[in-house]
């Protein structure tokens, strides 16, 4: 079956228009609710604050928790005030905690000085809400672009099933689609199957804020290994198994971007799609996921 589609690289031209932009919050409008959601938090880290005899304390205490929310929270405030040079993913783990008091601890600032300065700040802190806030929606356009996806699939192709979280939850693992899978820990956003179960499609979704630099080339570098390892594994197999990355957002507009993702098609162009939402109606066809 053969039959002529655009490429991605053809949309560049029309660039702008061809990409979804993710509703943001205004500042300062945001601010009376992150005080509301945040103010708990800080109060919170100033009981502890105010009882611990050092910052390795502290943040051991922190790490008693057990409501999850409010640890991570929680550490995020320890970060900004105690151990800037620790990241949150660090902090989580509690069995990491005694390696780093050990290897961070000497630069944590002294627990006499966490308190002076926590005091010094008005309840709740208005700057330190809107920090606590920005973190809160990472991650979550990346969630409306699947579940939008997700939706205009379902109304596109009745006939075909859509598999992988539609907003947060685990990835798909390609060895529990396919068991004999060479690298069990691949992880997929989701699974096109047809009505007989077959798989059609494996799919990675992205929302690209302000991708740029060293993160535009390990985003792309990173799909294009996981194509080919796909390619690899499905021809050894003889299944016709496409690959669908769908990136969407501003990011697509900066440096080398949209070409980096031009060049993903160009690994084989029958098999591997890039598209964004606004694509969608145009170019994911019956016809080419049969094809």
């Amino acid at each position: 079956m053969k039959f002529s589609m655009k490429s991605f690289a053809q949309y560049k031209k029309d660039a702008p228009n061809q990409i979804t932009m993710a509703n943001g919050a205004f500042y300062p409008d945001i601010l009376k609710q992150a005080c509301e959601l945040y103010k708990p938090v800080l109060i919170y880290f100033g009981q502890l604050l105010a009882t611990s005899a050092s910052s390795e304390i502290l943040l051991k205490e922190i790490t008693k928790l057990t409501q999850t929310w409010m640890r991570i929270q929680l550490l995020r405030v320890f970060r900004k005030y105690v151990s800037p040079e620790t990241s949150v993913e660090m902090l989580k783990s509690k069995k990491k905690i005694p390696m780093v008091c050990k290897n961070f601890g000497k630069d944590f600032r002294p627990i006499h000085i966490v308190q002076r300065k926590f005091n010094e700040r008005p309840l709740p802190d208005e700057a330190l809400c809107a920090v606590l806030w920005e973190y809160k929606d990472r991650g979550q356009k990346g969630y409306s672009l699947t579940e939008s996806f997700f939706e205009i699939f379902q109304s596109k192709f009745p006939n075909y099933s859509i598999e992988g979280p539609k907003r947060a939850g685990a990835d798909v693992q390609l060895a529990d689609v396919f068991p004999d899978y060479p690298n069990p820990s691949r992880p997929v956003d989701f699974i096109i199957k047809d009505s007989k179960s077959n798989v059609l499609a494996i799919g990675l979704a992205r929302y690209d804020s302000d991708r740029g630099g060293a993160q535009e080339d390990d985003r792309t570098g990173g799909y294009n290994n996981c194509a080919k390892e796909i390619l690899a594994y499905t021809k050894s197999k003889n299944l016709n198994v496409k690959i669908i990355f769908l990136n969407d957002g501003p990011g697509l507009l900066l440096g080398s971007m949209w070409d980096d993702y031009s060049k993903l098609e160009n690994i084989d162009s029958k098999k591997i799609m890039v598209l964004t939402l606004r694509m969608i109606n145009d170019r994911l066809t019956e016809e080419w996921l049969n094809s």
